[in-house]
């Protein structure tokens, strides 16, 4: 059974992108391009993983990592940030957020797919 990855990405033409690499990768997806319809999207989808921008315009990552953590029925579903834009601050709030592990973008196919697995 594929697993199903959610996708959230406010990059509409890297998300489309991303999703097809996953879909060529055997990957269940379900892409989502605005940060505040996270919650929704994954309450349909219930994915396997999520990926989730860090640096979003209408809720950051972090606001909706929290969401989803805290907030939702979704607390064990394992969080993979990425971001092109890393701040040694961010390591604490990985952790706080529950956010397993974070790529830094541009990543190749190989090195996000092990952080998806590595999540899983």
């Amino acid at each position: 059974m594929k697993k199903k990855i959610l996708i959230v990405d406010d990059d509409k033409e890297f998300l489309e992108e991303l999703a097809e690499m996953l879909r060529l990768n055997d990957y269940e997806v379900v892409a989502v391009a605005d940060s505040t319809k996270t919650l929704n999207a994954a309450a349909v989808a219930k994915p396997d993983v999520i990926l989730l921008d860090l640096k979003m315009p209408q809720e950051s990552g972090f606001q909706v990592a929290c969401r989803l953590k805290f907030f939702s029925q979704f607390p064990t579903v394992p969080i993979v940030a990425m971001t092109a834009y890393f701040k040694d601050d961010y390591k604490d709030l990985l952790r706080t957020y529950g956010i397993k592990n974070c790529i830094m973008k541009p990543f190749d196919t190989m090195e996000l797919i092990a952080g998806i697995e590595e999540a899983l």
